[in-house]
């Protein structure tokens, strides 16, 4: 088996509150579905509000949550093929607090640990990322809650390091952070009947330009989750899931000027599944390429993994 690593991830949600049926898919008040990853597919750190969609979440909860990514990259402008391993992974802090009925605020706070093997040798960076805050609006939720929509706007803050030297490299993503403020745009829909449910999620990422005058590329991540119930009643529920996540990136810039092999799309097929007990959460999923086109082909996606711990408080 091929060597898998595992990292972090967050941009969603859904605030949904479903009615209590023994025999449907019972998502009580501490299984909720939401979403906000960290990174990015050409990389981590440098974005956020990357896709992961999809974590159990409570109304009001702290949780951790680890997610890993592995990439091959060209070793340099001069090789053909692509031989270097870059493996992204992050260690999340997060938590969700309601202020009103409908409102509700959410935050996360990431911490990167990722290295990329080189002919020269290992190169390994980590360190605190950057905090991203999102506000998130409850639009509709029809009878039984049967159909719910969400909608969010959200900011992140330029916490993490940006290192221009790396920048230049054949990743540029292979960073701690922007160095920017980056704003984020979310919107999210649930249908949910019997033992079944289908989550609909979508976010556009507004990257500005840092102090290093270096802007990433705006970048619109996709989603669409099913879910089946397998077990379950008022205090526990164990749900399977599987489907699929699209990406895709726009060119990054220096001093306003476009830059070559920046930009590129990848879509991901996943699998999963999430449980609840009482208020204790937990969830994990697999992520793997059906198509990859990341910096002009100079960048592969392999592979993603994700696990997540939520405490409801």
């Amino acid at each position: 088996m091929r060597k898998v690593f595992f990292m972090i991830g967050l941009v969603l949600f859904n605030m949904n509150q479903a009615k209590t049926v023994n025999d449907s898919l019972y998502i009580s008040n501490d299984f909720k579905s939401i979403v906000f990853d960290d990174c990015d597919a050409c990389g981590c750190a440098a974005g956020n509000g990357s896709s992961g969609f999809e974590s159990l979440l409570n109304p009001q909860f702290i949780g951790v949550k680890y997610f890993a990514q592995h990439y091959k990259a060209k070793e340099n402008l001069f090789v053909k093929d692509l031989t270097q391993d870059q493996y992204f992974n992050t260690i999340q802090l997060w938590g969700k607090i309601p202020l009103t009925k409908k409102l509700s605020v959410y935050a996360s706070l990431p911490f990167h640990f990722h290295e990329k093997k080189t002919l020269q040798g290992d190169i390994k960076i980590n360190g605190i990322g950057d905090l991203n805050l999102l506000g998130i609006y409850q639009l509709m939720d029809s009878k039984d809650s049967i159909h719910q929509l969400n909608g969010g706007v959200g900011v992140k803050v330029p916490i993490g390091k940006f290192d221009e030297k790396g920048a230049s490299g054949v990743n540029p993503s292979f960073q701690l952070g922007t160095g920017s403020w980056d704003y984020q745009m979310v919107l999210n829909y649930k249908f949910q009947k019997d033992k079944i449910a289908v989550i609909v999620n979508t976010d556009y990422t507004l990257k500005t330009e840092n102090k290093k005058h270096y802007r990433f590329g705006n970048q619109w991540n996709y989603s669409v989750t099913g879910f089946y119930q397998i077990a379950g009643n008022e205090k526990f529920n164990f749900s399977g899931k599987i489907g699929f996540q699209g990406e895709v990136y726009g060119s990054n810039k220096q001093f306003d000027e476009v830059l070559q092999n920046t930009a590129g799309s990848a879509l991901y097929g996943k699998v999963g599944f999430e449980t609840s007990f009482k208020k204790i959460s937990l969830g994990s999923e697999i992520m793997l390429p059906t198509y990859s086109n990341l910096a002009g082909g100079d960048i592969e996606a392999k592979s993603r993994f994700s696990i997540f711990l939520n405490f409801g408080i």
